[in-house]
């Protein structure tokens, strides 16, 4: 074990020279360059939408470890070395105890109205005796934590309180709102967040805006800006526990490849590498579905001497839950030469929630390794266990089963290893982070069980002990997987191009889950992660798909799969595409309160389009020519200047005329027409094709703005991005003249801010994946590097510290919305190009 995890982690060193040598027209990069760069946050464990946990600090000990949406998923690791103990993954975090509690945790009186009130209204003396009551928090219907349905533009809430004690410790506003939100405390302004929804936000308070023994009002606007609406706030107090792992590792390096996070520690005199790894193996679906992790870990001695070394790793029942008031069960087993210690709601509401920042709370997460006599497992008290480790490096055996409501008493799941004698000879092992979800999708009324499952045939048990048995070939796998994505991507675009790939593979298809319907249909339905957590969105899919065309397009079919049944069922009657299949996991019909019929329609005609140019051959669009067809000529009637619609950039509102939108349009009818030549139907190909090129004839006399092309064909002096162009160039459609795109591309040079190019003249925000679909319409590398190397900074330098965020101000770099989505796959887009 030991020598293969060496030989892997030496190839990883020099894999940059290795892949110079494969790559001679490439530059090739400096040594110490290689793959480490700062991100925004490093991926750990990566599975599914659900089980998705991150690092968002520099340093893996400097910040609990993170659920996406910015819950705790606790990781705690630390090496005792000859009686000393230094942490180098994760920080101790008790949860903040409640003091006006927020929705989540209990519901809580105030009062409302959705009319603008008098001036004054955040004042504590307003008079507030004509307003509605209500409990909080306060949203749309069935979502979030809400307790008062809202579904107007805008509310106004005011909740009094009083408090005897203010305690000598910290206190924390926090916060959640969806979208435009502003708070006071006793008439001073606390929070004003402008166009953004947040969920989940803890700040330090300053105490001086409270009055002990006395009246304290917390008053809140929020605007609704379309999708759902949400307030809700609390304030909250440290935990009196103090941190038992004080000591940190020094961090010495840190290196990502698309399947692994690879960090390197000194911890006195040993040295600790930890690899974290998710095998999305993109072309192995039963590999890429298993719900299992690892985090391997190696430790030599750097002083020539020998050492006693014990490694210790915890979670907490966090990992599975969705709020910490729910009670959970902690057990112990073995399965075959496997250990375990899982976790899970006592309740199980299998399918029971859905929404955009929920958790899975139901299954269990499991911790787990081979099983071997250096290994123990044990499950305690968050503390006391970490004590008795650093006192004794030993953890207590526990007995089979525990319970524990979170909110009140928090435990953790152990595991250590006992490696002896550490000195210039490596000594390794890994453990297996996994979670059996039971139910993984409703699909139309049906529960349908994950892909590994092999439709119910493999149990979890099975799974676990494959994933152990297999753990060394799986490593060779996602190696080979990860010198393949990396070569390609820096052969197509240069060194910061190949870095953003790295970086948005596993998010991407972890905001995923793999399954197969009931007749045995493949389905790879995505969460429309912190924008509204829709499943199977089709404007999500559509930026996403370079990746899984460059790499399987069998993945990309089963993004389409739900939509084009949801037509062809007679479930969805309009004549143009839906925009999701529900709520996740809940996908039952749309949930989105709007339709985008031209931007949905043109996605499934371009994307049908680019998979039969893929796969070299038009038989998965063959299979649904009827409403293929039905969609094309939705598009031919409605496609050239489109009503006053939205299109996938909703956050930007309705707008009318929209030239982009019409690209998509008409890249649609011409991708129709394709599809029509490749299978033999000469006048469909023959009239459609025509009727594209004398769409986008008419298009550049109504686009024409002197030296580029208008936002909108009845307003003068605007612009935008014009990225559906791309699709002309990718499937070599040849409907717009090439000087189209490229006097486009020269004029945006001239638009460009520090972290790159707006999405269009009305703000400075843009798509980081748009950004690069824009950037490969460039004709030179040179050009194309002017477009990516902004967008690059962006993620190496944004000061928000979440999963990669694609919607972000260019000036300053700061997110606007949305975190951890799939649409970061369209990063893959110039791999497409070549």
């Amino acid at each position: 074990m030991s020598s293969t995890f060496l030989n892997r982690l030496l190839v990883f060193a020099i894999t940059g020279l290795v892949l110079t040598a494969c790559s001679k027209p490439v530059e090739p990069p400096k040594e110490e360059a290689g793959l480490e760069f700062r991100a925004p946050a490093y991926p750990l464990i990566t599975i599914d939408p659900y089980t998705s946990a991150w690092s968002t600090s520099d340093q893996l000990f400097d910040s609990p470890v993170k659920h996406w949406t910015g819950k705790n998923h606790s990781l705690i690791g630390a090496v005792r070395v000859d009686g000393k103990t230094y942490r180098f993954l994760g920080k101790e975090e008790i949860p903040l105890q409640p003091v006006l509690t927020n929705a989540k945790y209990e519901a809580w009186d105030g009062t409302y109205v959705n009319e603008a009130p008098a001036a004054g209204w955040e004042q504590p003396e307003f008079n507030d005796a004509s307003w509605k009551s209500g409990k909080g928090g306060f949203g749309t219907p069935n979502t979030y934590h809400v307790k008062t349905d809202w579904s107007t533009r805008e509310i106004w809430v005011r909740r009094e309180f009083t408090l005897s004690d203010l305690g000598s410790g910290k206190l924390y506003l926090n916060y959640s709102h969806d979208d435009d939100f502003e708070l006071y405390i006793n008439g001073k302004e606390v929070v004003n967040t402008g166009n953004r929804a947040k969920q989940n936000i803890t700040i330090a308070l300053d105490k001086s805006l409270l009055n002990v023994n006395g009246k304290n009002v917390i008053a809140a606007h929020c605007l609704d800006r379309g999708g759902l609406a949400y307030v809700d706030f609390g304030i909250f107090k440290d935990s009196e526990r103090k941190p038992v792992f004080g000591q940190v590792a020094q961090q010495t390096g840190v290196k990502m490849t698309a399947t692994q996070t690879k960090y390197s520690f000194t911890c006195g005199p040993v040295d600790l590498l930890v690899e974290f790894v998710s095998p999305l193996v993109i072309d192995n679906l039963d590999l890429l579905s298993r719900p299992v992790n690892y985090i391997n870990y190696q430790v030599v001695a750097n002083d020539g001497q020998s050492h006693d070394v014990k490694v210790y790793l915890e979670a907490t029942p966090e990992w599975a839950v969705n709020e910490l008031n729910q009670e959970v069960t902690i057990n112990s087993g073995k399965v075959g030469n496997v250990n375990f210690l899982k976790t899970g709601t006592t309740e199980q509401s299998v399918l029971g929630k859905k929404g955009d920042d929920v958790r899975i709370d139901w299954g269990h997460f499991y911790l787990a390794s081979e099983q071997s006599a250096s290994k123990t497992f044990a499950f305690g008290d968050f503390s006391e266990v970490k004590k008795i480790f650093s006192e004794t490096g030993e953890i207590q055996p526990s007995g089979s089963e525990t319970k524990a409501v979170l909110a009140q008493s928090m435990p953790v799941l152990a595991f250590t290893d006992d490696l002896e004698s550490v000195s210039s000879s490596p000594v390794s092992g890994y453990v297996m982070l996994a979670y059996d979800d039971i139910e993984s999708i409703q699909y139309f009324g049906d529960n349908l069980k994950a892909w590994w499952t092999k439709d119910g045939q493999v149990s979890f048990n099975q799974a676990l002990t494959s994933a152990a048995t297999g753990h060394d070939q799986t490593m060779t796998t996602c190696d080979e997987l990860d010198a393949k994505i990396y070569q390609d991507a820096r052969q197509a675009g240069g060194e910061n191009y190949a870095r953003l790939c790295v970086l948005s593979y596993r998010q991407s298809i972890a905001a995923h889950k793999l399954v197969k319907d009931t007749k045995g249909e493949i389905l790879f339905l995505s969460k429309e992660n912190f924008s509204n957590g829709s499943i199977g969105t089709v404007d999500v899919t559509y930026p996403s798909a370079p990746l899984f065309l460059a790499y399987n397009p069998e993945l990309l079919k089963g993004m389409l799969n739900p939509i084009f049944y949801y037509s062809e069922s007679g479930r969805w009657t309009k004549p143009f595409a839906a925009h999701d299949v529900g709520t996740y996991p809940q996908a039952n019909g749309q949930t989105y309160g709007g339709d985008m019929p031209v931007e949905e329609s043109g996605n499934m005609l371009i994307l049908a389009t680019a998979i039969a140019n893929a796969e070299g051959d038009a038989k998965y669009a063959e299979q649904h020519w009827d409403v293929l067809t039905t969609w094309a000529n939705y598009l031919l009637e409605n496609g050239l200047d489109p009503e006053n619609q939205l299109c996938t950039d909703d956050f930007a509102g309705h707008f009318a005329h929209n030239v982009n939108l019409s690209v998509k349009a008409i890249m649609g009818i011409a991708g129709y027409g394709k599809l029509a030549e490749m299978l033999g139907k000469e006048e469909i190909a023959e009239k459609y094709t025509a009727q594209a090129r004398q769409m986008a004839q008419e298009w550049i006399k109504m686009a024409d703005d002197g030296d580029h092309f208008k936002l909108t064909f009845d307003k003068e002096g605007t612009w935008s991005q014009k990225y559906n162009l791309v699709w002309d160039k990718l499937l070599n459609l040849g409907i717009f003249p090439a000087e189209v795109a490229q006097k486009e591309v020269a004029y945006y040079l001239t638009k460009q801010n520090e972290y790159g190019l707006p999405l269009d003249n009305r703000r400075t925000y843009t798509k980081a994946d748009w950004v690069i679909w824009t950037a490969t319409l460039a004709n030179d590398q040179v050009t194309f590097q002017k477009f990516i190397d902004p967008v690059y900074d962006y993620v190496t330098e944004t000061p928000d510290r979440v999963p990669m965020s694609d919607w972000y101000e260019t000036p300053n770099a700061h997110q606007v919305g949305f975190q951890a989505r799939s649409v970061v796959g369209g990063t893959f887009i110039k791999v497409l190009d070549k």
